[in-house]
């Protein structure tokens, strides 16, 4: 454990931000379970457009806090997309 003060406040502030960001890691990891769900289901077209853009929503919110890098959400974004798009273009 930490002995000085200003490291023992940091070891608080970090037990914190640990929670704050697991749950939106959470979030967005449901999010995308979600849509992977509806894709393999094979909903309907407006139902995965929007479930592609809440998710793709949540991702990038989740990068701007840095809970995850840029690039890792970029990626996410363009393989969910693309996953969804071949089920649109099929469907449509």
């Amino acid at each position: 454990m930490a002995n000085h003060k200003s490291a023992i406040k940091r070891h608080r502030q970090s037990l914190i931000r640990r929670i704050k960001n697991k749950a939106v890691k959470s979030r967005m990891k449901s999010s995308v379970k979600t849509l992977l769900q509806a894709i393999e289901a094979k909903e309907e077209k407006d139902a995965i457009q929007k479930k592609l853009s809440e998710t793709t929503s949540i991702i990038a919110k989740t990068a701007s806090k840095g809970v995850i890098k840029k690039t890792t959400a970029s990626r996410k974004i363009a393989r969910l997309s693309k996953r969804a798009n071949t089920i649109l273009q099929a469907n449509g």
